[in-house]
C-alpha cells in the first residue's frame, strides 16, 4: 500500500480554498488544486505546496458538469491514485434582492455550490469505496443556520449542502467514508471586495471574538477532520464563525 495521501480541494486556487490547499500540504497530502477560470491563481497555489514539499496537480474543469468532473477524478486517478480526501470548496454567490434575481444568476449558483458538491461528492465516494476508506468535507456558510438577505440563491445552496452532508455521512459511513461541512463566518477572502463596503469593520463588532476570520481558521478545522483524530466524527456541521451565528440580537447592555 502506498504511503503517499492524496487531497482534491475544488476551487483551492483562492481565498479559503487556497488556505485549505496549503494546510492539507502541510499536514504531508499531494494535493491537486481545482479551478474553473483563474489557471494564474490556481498554479501558484500549486507553487506554494511545492515548496512546502508535496506535489501537486492542477485542473481545470467546472464543477457543475459531470464530463468536467470525470475529466477531473480522471486526471487524479492517472497521475496518483485514489484520493483520501475531498474538499468541496468550489462555490459562487450573487448579490441581489430575491425580486431581481435572474434565472441564470438562480442555475449558476446552485449548479457549482450544490450540484457540483452531489457531483464531486459521488465520483470520489465511488473512489474511495475500492479502499473502503475516506473523507469528504464539504465547505457551507454561516447561511447553513439562517438566511441572508440579498444572497436567496446562496442560501438555498447552503442549506441544500447541509442537509446533503447528513445523507451523504449516513449512507457513507457504512463504506468507511465521513462526510462533514465546515461552515465559515465572515472571513476576508478575495470575493469579500464584491460585498458591501467596510467587510471587517461591519462584521468585526458584532462577532463575539472582535475580528473576522481568515482561510487559515477555517483550513485548521478541515485538516482535523481529514485527520485520523476526527475519525468517529461524521455528519456534523462545525461552524468557524468567532461566534457569529450563535449570537442572536440582543437589545440590552
Amino acid at each position: 500500500m502506498s504511503d503517499q495521501k492524496i487531497a482534491v480541494v475544488t476551487g483551492g486556487g483562492k481565498g479559503i480554498g487556497r488556505g485549505i490547499s496549503l494546510r492539507l500540504a502541510e499536514r504531508g497530502y499531494d494535493v491537486a488544486v481545482n479551478f474553473s477560470s483563474d489557471r494564474e491563481s490556481a498554479e501558484k497555489v500549486a507553487e506554494e505546496v511545492r515548496h512546502i514539499g508535496r506535489q501537486s496537480l492542477v485542473i481545470q474543469a467546472d464543477v457543475g458538469y459531470s464530463d468536467q468532473v470525470d475529466r477531473l477524478f480522471d486526471t487524479v486517478l492517472d497521475e496518483w491514485g485514489l484520493p483520501d480526501v475531498l474538499v468541496n470548496n468550489a462555490g459562487v454567490q450573487t448579490w441581489k434582492p430575491l425580486l431581481e434575481l435572474e434565472e441564470a444568476d438562480w442555475d449558476q449558483t446552485l449548479r457549482t455550490n450544490l450540484k457540483g458538491t452531489f457531483l464531486c461528492t459521488q465520483r470520489a465516494a465511488r473512489e474511495m469505496v475500492k479502499q473502503e476508506r475516506g473523507c469528504i468535507i464539504n465547505i457551507g456558510a454561516g447561511c447553513n443556520k439562517g438566511p441572508f438577505p440579498k444572497l436567496a440563491a446562496y442560501s438555498a445552496s447552503k442549506g441544500g449542502l447541509e442537509l446533503f452532508t447528513r445523507v451523504a455521512a449516513v449512507e457513507l459511513g457504512p463504506l468507511g467514508i465521513t462526510v462533514n461541512c465546515v461552515a465559515p463566518g465572515a472571513v476576508e477572502i478575495e470575493r469579500s471586495e464584491f460585498n458591501p463596503p467596510n467587510y471587517s469593520a461591519i462584521w468585526s463588532p458584532i462577532t463575539p471574538l472582535g475580528r473576522i476570520g481568515r482561510p487559515e481558521d477555517v483550513a485548521a478545522v478541515v485538516a482535523f477532520l481529514a485527520s485520523s483524530d476526527a475519525a468517529f466524527i461524521n455528519g456534523q456541521t462545525v461552524y468557524v464563525d468567532g461566534g457569529l451565528f450563535t449570537q442572536m440580537p440582543w437589545p440590552f447592555d
